[in-house]
């Protein structure tokens, strides 16, 4: 089990390799500098997308067992998209919790695992904004248009 001084030891590793090399598409850093398990977003709109060229911002706030269990992640600029919620959480496979899915809808192997990164994860949301899920949409009317 994963405790709190692990998870704040991966975390700013992860923090430091990003500050380091950072990757194209977005800017990631810390809410507050005392707080290692709240991060502040910033994802550029993938080209060739109704995103091109903004700027949507989130907050991804990890929990005290990570990487164990998966963080959570908002956005706090407005975005309308199928697997966003109106409240701004991100709905997609590898951020629900590891192990089978209760629905059926998920294999395991979707689902979270230990081995994603801050990286991976927000990656994944870039490709989720080029390549919508309207399978299982956290917005319907999102999905339907």
């Amino acid at each position: 089990m994963a405790s709190a001084s692990q998870a704040s030891l991966l975390l700013q590793k992860q923090l430091k390799d990003l500050c380091k090399r950072p990757v194209d598409g977005f800017s990631a850093g810390l809410v507050d500098e005392s707080n290692l398990f709240e991060w502040s977003v910033t994802i550029i709109g993938p080209p060739d997308t109704l995103y091109e060229g903004g700027f949507f911002n989130a907050i991804m706030s990890f929990p005290q067992n990570y990487p164990n269990s998966p963080p959570t992640i908002r956005f706090t600029s407005e975005v309308w998209h199928p697997n966003v919620y109106s409240d701004g959480k991100v709905c997609i496979s590898i951020l629900h919790p590891p192990g089978d899915d209760p629905n059926g809808y998920e294999l395991a192997s979707e689902r979270w695992s230990p081995v994603h990164t801050v990286e991976s994860i927000i990656l994944s949301i870039i490709s989720m904004l080029s390549s919508p899920n309207d399978e299982s949409p956290a917005n319907v009317e999102a999905a339907d248009e």
